[in-house]
């Protein structure tokens, strides 16, 4: 159950509308309860009276008000508990979203990049939707059959002593066996309801993103099989759960009729040594009312194991460390903006070798170096180093003379523009993917670079406003790329990573983006990390990477001088 304390805790502030809803609850189970009870004792009281003189004396119209007052009552309690408790469990839910999507934002990069898509966005979804039956299957419906049994113990001990003490001791058995049992059935049912449907979740969305691959590669049907395995385990357990639902229910009828039956026993030489009468009526009706105290809690302790299930993928989440955390006051901006490693070493956590071997590099303001190297020579490692997507595991990496540990979240990103090699368009208009860059750019201003990159003809139709994503307009990985240099140019970072920035795209359009990013990098800090052999001669620094280490550095001419690998190289392009 401790896995529960994290979320019970987010109920400190909708206390309020959660503590409303319980007792609109307790007053809906009392009018409830109250109705039926009334009902019974009017009913046989009524009869009896019919068949003595008392018929023209009776009172029939204050019971009678009494049973409509009880009807509407629980109609307006019912309705009101289901909007209060509801509403207060919704914007609880939404709470945990925001609390759980702010702990998973520093996770990625790190060590829970090996989730899939798919599972974040179950555990984002599913696993916090589970978490609603904390309150309202498991919280409110204790707290409000203990409050009622409570009640009704002392409502039937004030006609008759014996009778409602052993009533309440029987429901109060039945309030603390039940859980246990239903809880122990449905555990091992529950988390493995949670961990099948994650991996539906997961199957079907590789079919559905990778579903031209497969079918290309005739693996479609395997893909297609996995979806169907897992959906008949879900729906097994589902089965299961209705199982144990249908028992509970049954099993409650059952004690529900014994107890009746004792009760009616134990009455019908009348209540507290009074003749037999109504009262014995009152007492088997609201016997059989009282178990309605218990029918929130019949099924709903085998969902506990799903809860707790669930609870623990989230705390997987919201107990993990980041590996990176930013400084709240610190180092903000910088009146030269040079990079400085010294002696860098960098290792994945997962890894057993150095991804990064004594890597050291001094760039100066407004200088230009470029990385060269084969794929995984470590090139891609350093950008993300740069950007504080990982700490270095030794050495020190200074950004304008601070350590780079010293800057804050905000200071960093504004003082580095990025390409990176995957460029995510977002599901909105062509103006929301640029305005990331640069919220307060004017339409001309995005009009222009879109130009200058080579995308002027996404203005045509409705230009800006033009939808794109999921349901829009679909990009090409040249186009994608392009609008990555677009958002660099409009952030107008004084340093400038480009990783791969042409990659992709054919000479006429890399030559004419080259162009760009030269005019728009003078007398910025540019780090261009690129397998490409092209352009290199502007640039006033050259590293060669191969297996983490820089074997060769300088000037192009300084490195074709040498006649090593990176005039090797050179000569097979």
């Amino acid at each position: 159950m401790r896995e529960l304390a994290p979320y019970l805790k987010l109920y400190k502030k909708h206390w309020f509308s959660l503590s409303l809803g319980m007792f609109l609850a307790f007053a809906t189970l009392v009018t409830s309860i109250g109705l039926l009870t009334l009902s019974g004792w009017f009913l046989s009281a009524a009869a009896v009276a019919g068949l003595t003189i008392a018929r023209e004396t009776f009172n029939y119209m204050l019971p009678g008000g009494g049973v409509r007052g009880f009807a509407m009552a629980r109609t307006a309690g019912r309705w009101g508990e289901r909007v209060v408790s509801h509403d207060a469990t919704f914007k609880l839910l939404a709470d945990l979203r925001i609390f759980f999507f702010k702990k998973l934002t520093p996770l990625i990069p790190g060590r829970l990049s090996k989730l899939r898509d798919a599972d974040l966005l179950n555990r984002l979804v599913a696993d916090v939707d589970a978490m609603d039956h904390v309150y309202l299957r498991l919280v409110s419906p204790i707290i409000v059959g203990i409050f009622g049994i409570a009640s009704l113990t002392v409502f039937i001990a004030w006609f008759d002593l014996t009778i409602g003490l052993t009533l309440g001791a029987i429901l109060l058995t039945l309030l603390l066996l039940w859980p246990i049992i239903f809880y122990k059935l449905g555990k091992y049912n529950g988390e493995m309801l949670t961990q099948n449907k994650a991996k539906l979740r997961i199957a079907t969305l590789d079919w559905v993103q990778g579903h031209s691959e497969l079918v290309l590669f005739g693996a479609e049907p395997k893909y297609r099989k996995a979806i169907s395995t897992h959906q008949s385990s879900l729906i097994q357990n589902q089965f299961k759960n209705a199982h144990y639902t249908g028992l509970a229910s049954a099993l409650l009828l059952l004690a529900n009729g014994w107890s009746l039956v004792l009760i009616i026993w134990m009455a019908a030489d009348g209540v507290n040594g009074q003749p037999p009468g109504p009262m014995v009526a009152m007492m088997a009706f609201a016997t059989m009312a009282s178990f309605e105290l218990l029918m929130p809690i019949a099924g709903a302790f085998q969902y506990l194991g799903q809860t707790l299930e669930s609870a623990r993928r989230l705390n997987e989440v919201l107990s993990a460390t980041p590996d990176v955390v930013f400084a709240e006051s610190g180092t903000e901006a910088s009146q030269s903006y040079d990079i400085q490693l010294s002696n860098v070493n960098y290792r994945y956590h997962d890894s057993n070798n150095d991804a990064l071997k004594s890597v050291s590099v001094n760039l100066n303001a407004g200088q230009k170096l470029a990385i060269v190297g084969q794929t995984g020579s470590g090139k891609s490692t350093l950008l993300q180093l740069l950007t504080r997507q990982f700490d270095v595991t030794s050495g020190e990496l200074l950004l304008g003379g601070s350590s780079i540990k010293q800057w804050t979240e905000k200071g960093l990103r504004q003082s580095i523009s990025v390409v990176s090699q995957r460029v995510d368009i977002l599901n909105g208009t062509l103006k929301d993917n640029l305005q990331l860059a640069k919220p307060d750019a004017s339409d001309e201003e995005m009009k222009h670079i879109l130009e200058e990159v080579g995308l002027s003809h996404l203005n045509e139709s409705i230009g800006l406003d033009a939808w794109l994503g999921d349901g829009g307009r679909q990009l090409s990985g040249g186009e994608k790329r392009r609008i990555g240099i677009a958002r660099a140019v409009l952030h107008n970072a004084p340093i400038m990573l480009l990783d791969e920035p042409t990659e992709g795209l054919d000479k006429q359009t890399e030559s004419q983006i080259m162009q760009l990013l030269n005019k728009h990098t003078i007398d910025k800090t540019v780090v261009f990390v690129t397998h490409r052999l092209v352009g290199l001669e502007k640039m006033d620094m050259i590293c060669l990477m191969e297996q983490g280490e820089i074997v060769e550095q300088g000037n192009h001419n300084e490195l074709l001088a040498q006649n090593g690998l990176y005039h090797r190289l050179h000569q097979r392009l």
